[in-house]
């Protein structure tokens, strides 16, 4: 198993920046999939970005060109950079890591992007 904590969210103005990062309780060297999901209030959660233990990327259309995924696998962490964001981006943001078939979420971090 695996323990995800995130931090970084915060209330910030439209165009602004925020990094969201994702500490994992143990190593993630080998967990194959690790992402960023969100959740809008009445809406389903919704694929953010993911990176494999490959480096290969998928984004959603939505962030493409804003957001980035990184991962430090020796600091066992997942990070997400958010440029130019948008009053749509306003949501609770889930880390989700993926390994022979388990899934694994943190409890999230809210992020607040005013007009």
């Amino acid at each position: 198993q695996v323990q995800l904590v995130e931090s970084g969210g915060g209330l910030v103005q439209a165009g602004g920046s925020l990094r969201l990062s994702c500490a994992a309780s143990r190593s993630i060297f080998s967990i194959n999939t690790m992402g960023w999901y969100r959740q809008a209030p009445g809406k389903p959660r919704e694929l953010v970005a993911t990176m494999t233990s490959g480096r290969s990327t998928n984004y959603a259309g939505s962030v493409k060109g804003r957001f980035t995924i990184s991962r430090d696998d020796a600091k066992n962490t997942v990070y997400l950079q958010m440029n130019s964001l948008k009053p749509g981006d306003t949501a609770v943001y889930y880390c989700n890591a993926i390994q022979y078939g388990n899934n694994y979420w943190g409890k999230g971090t809210l992020v607040t992007v005013s007009s």
